[in-house]
């Protein structure tokens, strides 16, 4: 499968000079079965000393529309309504919330980003300029033909305005079944010795989009895999953690850009656990 092309100029959001740091988190996955999961979320959401915060889908296990509004969505809203009157909230949709709508945004005042978008800190740290390009990463599992078939489907505005015309028992019916088939696809994977496991994102497709986009780091979720990659030629992958409280060890942490302070060696991307917020 070919690349997908980029939007020519790709979207852009300017780091602003003030920013002395930015967290990026993607696949949480939250769920009303994983309070530890949340609860570690809503107190990051409500200490985390960074200056803005990107959010690289996959929030929910599942979003079904922007009508969602049982307990546990409504706390979800409560926590991201709050954040963002204090830092500017960035939200961009993965695989399993797609269908985050403008309902959802103007409710909690997050900003939307198209998927691919460049994170621009060339004015914002002079000493160390870096374009990062922010994706979910899952249009570029090139390998992952089912999925992709799937999302081709799914991301067409006709099925998006057939399916959000469902009643919303009929559209948590069907979250259920893609689910549990997800479920069962990576049981199969794991009791496979044979199976290399899920697709990751394709290198050459990953350098394509950062020479196109002028980027020199595509910073991505999706595949689960935390990680960094040595592209060559002076570009990088950085893979994002999901996060569950109750694995063993817990998976909680952040992506996070530092500016480099007086007397500190720390600058750029680094990993920082919760505990470190």
């Amino acid at each position: 499968m070919s690349t997908p092309p980029l939007p020519q100029p790709v979207p852009c959001v300017q780091a602003q000079p003030n920013w002395q740091r930015v967290d990026f988190i993607s696949d949480l996955h939250l769920d009303a079965r994983e309070p530890a999961t949340f609860d570690a979320w809503a107190l990051h959401m409500a200490h985390t000393p960074a200056d803005a915060l990107f959010i690289l889908g996959d929030l929910f296990e599942v979003w079904v529309g922007d009508d969602t509004h049982d307990p546990f969505a409504l706390q979800c809203i409560a926590v991201l309504k709050a954040t963002a009157q204090r830092i500017p909230v960035y939200f961009m949709c993965g695989n399993r919330d797609f269908l985050v709508g403008n309902a959802l945004l103007n409710a909690t005042s997050m900003q939307a980003l198209s998927d691919p978008t460049v994170l621009d800190f060339g004015s914002a740290d002079r000493a160390n300029p870096t374009r990062i390009l922010l994706s979910h990463g899952d249009a570029l599992c090139l390998d992952d033909h089912d999925y992709l078939a799937f999302r081709a489907q799914v991301r067409q505005p006709d099925w998006q305005t057939a399916f959000l015309a469902k009643p919303l028992a009929d559209r948590q019916a069907y979250a259920r079944n893609v689910r549990n088939t997800s479920e069962a696809r990576k049981q199969s994977h794991l009791n496979n010795p044979n199976s290399t496991g899920y697709a990751d994102v394709d290198t050459q497709a990953a350098i394509a989009w950062l020479i196109a986009a002028d980027a020199q780091v595509l910073l991505h979720g999706h595949t689960h895999k935390p990680a960094v990659h040595d592209l060559g030629q002076g570009l990088s992958r950085w893979v994002l953690s999901d996060w569950h409280a109750d694995a063993k060890p817990p998976r909680l942490e952040t992506l996070s850009w530092l500016r480099q302070k007086a007397q500190s060696p720390t600058r750029g991307l680094c990993r920082l656990p919760l505990s470190a917020v």
